[in-house]
């Protein structure tokens, strides 16, 4: 019997990028709160913003339109450009 394995991340040629180093604080960072459209995420996000709001964190939202795709390259790349860290929301 054969078996074929399958990446789900849908990259062809994934390319392996060292971990970054997390900044020692957060104070003058954007924080990019990314919905990837499961139920409840934005729930997550919403609470989420709010406590990063008390300690005067700044954030941006982003969202993909359904979680059964990939992001859109134009949100992908405001993300990259706009925010200095992300946190994707997964809430089911």
């Amino acid at each position: 019997m054969s078996m074929k394995l399958h990446d789900p991340t849908a990259e062809i040629f994934p390319i392996r990028r060292p971990r970054l180093t997390p900044p020692k604080s957060l104070e003058g960072k954007v924080v990019a709160l990314f919905d990837i459209g499961k139920t409840r995420s934005d729930e997550f996000i919403d609470s989420l913003e709010v406590l990063l709001a008390d300690h005067n964190i700044k954030t941006a939202r982003y969202a993909k339109p359904t979680n059964a795709k990939t992001a859109p390259i134009e949100t992908i790349q405001a993300i990259a450009t706009e925010a200095d860290l992300v946190v994707s929301a997964l809430a089911d």
